[in-house]
């Protein structure tokens, strides 16, 4: 009995880990159907954004309570899943506890540093759980996350209560198996923990039996929890879990205001008028812009990936604050779900197949795009430096070179600009009039 469960414990958590790393060299993929773009230097600078930005949250303590919360779900979380290597160990090897010999007090230390952490995730989680049904804060409250969006957040908070109440609820039955000197558990005697052990009493008055039941259906719970919620997590917007390292490492380093240039439009202007300089090979760009995935960079498509759902994007911007259209939140999300179906279309047909749609009007909508007013305050807001602004103005680009598509006011504005070097309509030589007086 013991060589089956062990056999069955090897092929989940085998057959876990190989569809986790499946979906992620998916995704992988998919963010490399992007266009090329170099993140490679200053790698000092980019360090110490994956320290400040990612490990140390450091945009999210503009509100010290809820980054504490956070912090609590992120490193408890993280933390307290360093026992699961004890835990493939001891299912693997049909052993009990493997570490607690070698270990010692230290070992007493760790798990009761790990119930803390526990103990921690679970009111944190509570609370988070409060702001988001009962509180209904107004970012979480947004259109944007109706339907399985909410439901999301949701389970996963739901999730990660119930996988550290199985913790907990684990080590009680365990400790109490232990004092009624049962088996396995008598011969390897850890407890009690410092939240467990106020627990403990609770079991005291059952049957050994019973308690081996609860304690073993907690192992495999916790165990498998871990593994599904694993599989979960690369279709969840918790996905950033793993995506903020590499999303803060690539992070534009150059200062939010400036945009990039079109290299293109440079040299179409320069060799017009220099013609002498033009290459004999010189061919014109295929397109201008972004109209669907492929034209945007893989950055572009890692943060679409790294999108945590925050809202704080849509909260900071002036254009969503004042009922118009557009929500930086929604265009990562639209950006996201467009990326994932061009993947599958991929993936069934061995290469990309039209199919009549594109991340332009099927997804994000010109009106969406003409409300941002480039202030860049959802770029400044993002816990994990992401940038809507960058695939708005690759969209709306695309739109107003590719189609001459924008409205009346700013086609004049354009007129006026090539025409005046200023957006209203008067001469050059008259621009300085204002000052005569």
């Amino acid at each position: 009995m013991q060589i089956v469960s062990q056999v069955i414990f090897l092929l989940a958590v085998v057959g876990g880990i190989g569809l986790f790393v499946r979906r992620l060299s998916g995704i992988r993929k998919n963010i490399l159907l992007g266009k090329e773009a170099d993140y490679s230097d200053n790698p000092s600078e980019r360090w110490k954004n994956v320290f400040l930005l990612a490990f140390g949250q450091k945009k999210m303590f503009r509100n010290p309570f809820v980054a504490v919360l956070h912090f609590f779900v992120y490193a408890g979380f993280i933390i307290i899943n360093i026992e699961i290597l004890e835990i493939i160990l001891d299912g693997v090897l049909g052993t009990h506890r493997l570490f607690a010999p070698a270990l010692g007090g230290l070992y007493h230390f760790l798990i009761d540093a790990f119930e803390i952490l526990a103990l921690l995730v679970i009111v944190s989680c509570a609370i988070f759980l409060a702001r988001r049904n009962i509180i209904k804060l107004r970012r979480f409250i947004s259109k944007d996350l109706d339907g399985w969006p909410r439901s999301d957040a949701n389970y996963i908070l739901i999730t990660e209560i119930i996988l550290m109440l199985l913790f907990l609820t684990m080590n009680a039955t365990d400790y109490s198996l232990q004092a009624k000197g049962y088996g396995s558990y008598a011969a390897q005697p850890v407890g009690p923990f410092i939240i467990s052990g106020k627990l403990a009493p609770l079991f005291s008055g059952m049957q050994e039996q019973s308690l081996v039941i609860i304690e073993r259906s907690c192992w495999w719970l916790h165990i498998l929890g871990i593994l599904a919620f694993m599989n979960y997590l690369p279709y969840s917007k918790h996905l950033h879990i793993i995506l903020a390292f590499p999303n803060a490492y690539y992070a534009r380093l150059k200062p939010k205001g400036e945009m990039n240039n079109m290299p293109a439009v440079q040299n179409e202007v320069l060799y017009a008028m220099q013609p002498e300089l033009a290459p004999a090979d010189a061919t014109p760009p295929s397109h201008f812009g972004a109209k669907d995935v492929s034209d945007l960079s893989w950055r572009n498509l890692l943060d679409a990936y790294s999108c945590t759902e925050c809202g704080r994007c849509s909260a900071a911007c002036p254009a969503t604050t004042t009922g118009k259209l557009l929500s930086p939140r929604k265009i990562m999300m639209a950006t996201r779900d467009r990326l994932e179906e061009v993947g599958k279309n991929i993936q069934k047909n061995g290469s990309f197949q039209e199919d009549g749609k594109s991340l332009l009007y099927d997804y994000i909508t010109p009106e969406e795009l003409r409300a941002c007013t480039t202030c860049n305050a959802c770029v400044e807001e993002c816990p994990v430096s992401i940038s809507p602004l960058e695939i708005i103005l690759e969209l709306r680009r695309s739109l107003i070179m590719e189609e001459s598509n924008a409205p009346q006011e700013w086609n004049a504005m354009f007129n006026n600009i090539e025409n005046n070097y200023a957006p209203w309509q008067f001469s050059p030589e008259d621009r300085g009039n204002w000052a005569k007086e």
